[in-house]
Formats: C-alpha cells, structure tokens, sequence
C-alpha cells in the first residue's frame, strides 16, 4: 500500500495495527473507523475515461462517480487551539501536529473515495494551509481554490487572545458555553486599539468597514449565506462536488442552516478539528439521511457523514469540552502524553513527512517559534 506517496512495506497489516492501536488507547477522531473502500486496498472509484467523454453535454463535475456531494473540514491544530486561546480572526499558524492532522484528514478523504471540483477556504492560514496538504494528500492540487472573508472564523471581541480556561474561572461555564455556542449572545466587543484589531491586517485593508468588533453565531451565519447563496449554490445546481474548509463557528452557521437546526438547540452542536463531515444533497439541496437512517451518534444534529467514524469524534468533542470548561484539569489535553502517542502512532500510519512536501505545504517550524504575541502589533501584523 502507498501512504502519502510513500510505500509501507507489508503496510496493509502495518496501517491496520497502527490505526487499532490508536483507536484502543487514543481519544481519536482521525481514525478510519468506517472507511468507504474495502481493506483489500482496491482503487478509489473514478470514472472511465469512456464515460466521462461519452456525452455530447459539456462537463460541469470531473467526479461522476464520487460517493459524497459536498464535505466541511475544520482546519488542523493552530498554535492557539494548542495553547487553548480563544483566536477569532487572529492568523495563527498550523503547528506541526495541526499539518499532521490536516494530511490525516487527506488521507482519509483519498482512502473514501471522494473528488472534488472545487476547494472553498477563508483568509486564515490554517484553513488554507489545511486545504493545502488536503489536496496533497488527495492528488487533487489541481483543481481550483477560492478564499473569502466570509469563511472565517467568527469573531470572538475582546476574549481575542485569552486562555479559555481562565476566561471560564472569571466568568463561570455557562457564560462562556453562551459566548462560544448559542445562537445570539456575542462576547464582548473588541476596541480598535486592540493588540490583535484586524484592521492592522492589510489583507482587510479595502474592507475596514466590514471587520466586527465582535460576532455571535447569528452574525457569523449573516456573512456566510452570502457565501453559500452566491458561490456554493451555483457549483452544487451545476453538479459539482465541493470541498469547503473552514472554521469551527462559520462551518456550524452553514450546518446549521443546512440541517435546519433550531436556533435554540445549536449551542450544543460542536465540531471537531480536521475530521471530514460529508454529505449527499438532493436536487433541492436538502441532505439525503445516512444509510442507516439515523442522525450521527457524536453530536446527534446531523445527516451527513463523519468519515472518521461516529465514535472517535465522540471522544474527540468530549475531550475538547474538558479543554475548556473542566477547570479542575490543569493538563493541556492538547500536548498531553495521548496527544504525543497520537502524532507519534500518525507518523508511522502516514510515514514522516519528507523535505520537500515540509516546502510544498508552507509550512514553517519557524511559525511555532515564534511569540504570539507579537502577532497583529504594528506594522508588522
């Protein structure tokens, strides 16, 4: 078997043990519980050249045979989402689990078959560094890329840049889960002379007026329906498959609307990072239930398909939720010795990442070096 272009010896049983190893020990949502092809390593179902230049009918989707319509992705682990800070729009950077992660959620797509036509991003570099080393991993580089503000994260005021846990001891669990989840409830706004204000960022330069000071998820799904309506309904009447990746609260305002979640149970909707979240859309854009015909067992919202399997992202969300709001852990769950067997487990799985892809994903280890504080200061933002 080839993994992320390199060949594993006897990998088949290698990548079997690695991956049940993990799934024993591990809260892991990367893990290929339910994966779509067979064990015996068949090819990813493609069209024949013969039918796919068959018709007369110009082409509008490369991907005829692709099992999925439209998938979400959160991005990899940035250097905030490590040190459990509350990061909004601020442009932190992929750690080096988090490029790990997002060639995991790759392999994971390549492994289920499923092809896209077209890549939808933010502004954020660690959504677009993950969308990067997804298409790496998939062998789909070549297809096209579109970033937007629209998909970025939402816009978390003046808790920019504060521990998460500590902003819970100050203000209690309840306050913070209503910030970070409900529906309305905006955190308090950012002031201009904020250290990470982004109008400091000259990519928002000629759009100054439109930054937040701050958002709740009713103002994140404002900006993003725009996004869906005018860029994602288009493509999808047009039969093409779409991958959008993005961030935890502009994806949540898009499956909430998909879903037709009610505004008063969305609080207890979260997702997890770089765990595909795939969906079959009618032809009135409506998701087809799953074949078992029941909502998802890990958040218990949604018809569309964790391709990391039901159970892992279970754990993976119970973990976060401990992350952030279980004041009596004083671990980093994020750099704890699980999280060292998972990167270390993931490694073998997917083998080291050689120089030349460390180049081609653009990722720096200089990026984990660098002081976050000094980001969005000055000229220098």
């Amino acid at each position: 078997m080839i993994l992320a272009g390199r060949r594993l010896g006897s990998a088949p049983s290698l990548n079997r043990l690695a991956v049940q190893h993990c799934s024993a020990v591990l809260p892991l949502h990367y893990v290929y519980h339910n994966p779509l092809p067979t064990s015996s390593g068949a090819s990813r179902p493609i069209s024949s050249s013969s039918k796919l230049f068959s018709d007369d009918k110009p082409f509008t989707s490369l991907n005829q045979n692709t099992p999925f319509t439209l998938c979400f992705l959160r991005h990899g682990q940035s250097t905030w989402n490590r040190d459990n800070r509350f990061i909004g729009w601020t442009d932190t950077p992929l750690t080096a689990d988090g490029v790990l992660e997002a060639r995991v959620a790759g392999q994971i797509l390549y492994k289920s078959g499923l092809m896209f036509d077209e890549a939808h991003t933010s502004l954020l570099r660690r959504s677009i560094r993950t969308t990067n080393l997804v298409l790496m991993e998939t062998r789909q580089e070549y297809i096209q890329v579109n970033k937007s503000w629209r998909l970025n994260e939402r816009h978390y005021g003046s808790l920019v840049g504060q521990n998460k846990k500590e902003v819970v001891e100050q203000f209690g669990p309840e306050k913070v889960k209503s910030w970070r989840r409900s529906w309305d409830d905006p955190p308090p706004p950012m002031e201009s002379d904020h250290p990470y204000w982004p109008g400091k960022d000259m990519r928002y330069r000629n759009m100054l007026e439109k930054i937040p000071l701050a958002e709740s998820l009713k103002d994140t799904r404002a900006r993003t329906a725009v996004f869906w309506d005018e860029t994602v309904v288009p493509s999808l009447k047009e039969g093409k498959t779409i991958l959008i990746v993005g961030h935890e609260n502009n994806l949540r305002s898009m499956i909430m609307r998909l879903e037709n979640i009610d505004p008063k149970d969305v609080i207890n909707l979260s997702l997890p990072r770089a765990v595909p979240l795939a969906y079959k859309l009618d032809a009135d854009l409506k998701p087809i239930p799953r074949p078992d015909g029941k909502l998802d067992e890990a958040t218990g919202f949604l018809n569309g398909v964790w391709l990391g399997g039901d159970d892992a992202v279970k754990k993976v969300l119970e973990r976060d939720h401990k992350q952030v709001y279980d004041t009596s852990i004083k671990e980093n769950l994020e750099t704890g010795g699980k999280w060292t067997t998972w990167r270390n487990w993931m490694e073998f799985a997917i083998g080291e990442t050689d120089p030349n892809q460390s180049a081609n994903s653009a990722h720096s280890e200089e990026d984990d070096q660098i002081n976050d504080e000094t980001r969005g200061k000055g000229a220098d933002h």
